[in-house]
């Protein structure tokens, strides 16, 4: 296990050779034969692979070469990993002249998923290599059924769906329709009735400026397009608004 700066955790797999060397017979009959009368190579070779093995998954998880990369760096690998290890061989009575890595690879599944993204990196811009893909399909239905007119309509009109859809997928070429924002709302404009008289047009912004001077109260008759007569300023519910927002009184005079 390793922590690759591409794929984050990852279990890689090694397979190579390597020999082994007695530098110090004492040592290896103490250290690996001890006190066993009767010993095999195959129980030596195990306790020297487990060594073997325990080191180099120590060197290749903090060695920090990309997974991608290990197979054109082999070489260089088995030369640290037979640099690492040979203090502790050292230990048994032993050395290890030669160490290679034949092969470095990733579990099937991770190599499936390498090649599935390989294959879309190959295949360029998906969007187009879809309507390619339909266009494919598209001609392959035209010619099936002796190639007459009703499978050449069925075959371009899936052709034409599929390319539609990837038209608007996100992916696709075309943009997405963007609603249009409504339309602003309409200002009305107001008519005063003081005193038998009718004075006006005037804005809303008109008759705020009129509410702070004093000249529009809340019993004045107002009227716009629309209203079916005279109304109050405080009956109507767009113009209540402004004796509701009125700055207090100033200050008296000092």
């Amino acid at each position: 296990m390793l922590r690759d700066p591409e794929f984050g955790p990852l279990r890689l797999r090694a397979y190579g050779t390597y020999s082994i060397r007695v530098t110090d017979p004492a040592r290896f009959l103490t250290e690996i034969v001890g006190t066993d009368g009767e010993f095999t190579m195959e129980e030596i070779s195990f306790q020297v692979r487990n060594i073997i093995v325990q080191e180099f998954s120590r060197v290749i998880a903090g060695c920090g070469i990309p997974a991608l990369d290990m197979s054109a760096n082999t070489s260089d690998l088995g030369k640290l990993v037979a640099r690492q290890i040979s203090p502790v061989l050292t230990e048994y009575g032993l050395s290890i002249p030669e160490l290679y890595i034949e092969n470095i690879s990733l579990p099937p599944a991770v190599e499936a998923a390498l090649d599935k993204r390989t294959s879309m990196g190959l295949a360029g811009d998906l969007g187009k290599f879809t309507q390619y893909s339909a266009a494919e399909a598209m001609t392959a239905a035209s010619t099936q059924a002796g190639g007459n007119a009703m499978s050449a309509g069925l075959g371009a009109g899936m052709g034409m769906a599929v390319a539609q859809q990837m038209a608007q997928s996100p992916w696709g070429g075309a943009p997405k329709q963007v609603a249009a924002p409504p339309p602003p709302p309409v200002e009305h404009v107001w008519h005063i009735a003081e005193n038998g008289k009718t004075t006006g047009p005037f804005s809303k912004a008109d008759l705020g400026r009129m509410a702070s001077s004093g000249e529009l109260c809340r019993d004045t008759f107002v009227w716009t397009a629309g209203k079916d007569g005279w109304l109050k300023a405080e009956e109507v519910q767009e113009l209540a608004q402004l004796f509701t927002i009125l700055p207090p009184p100033p200050p008296p005079m000092s």
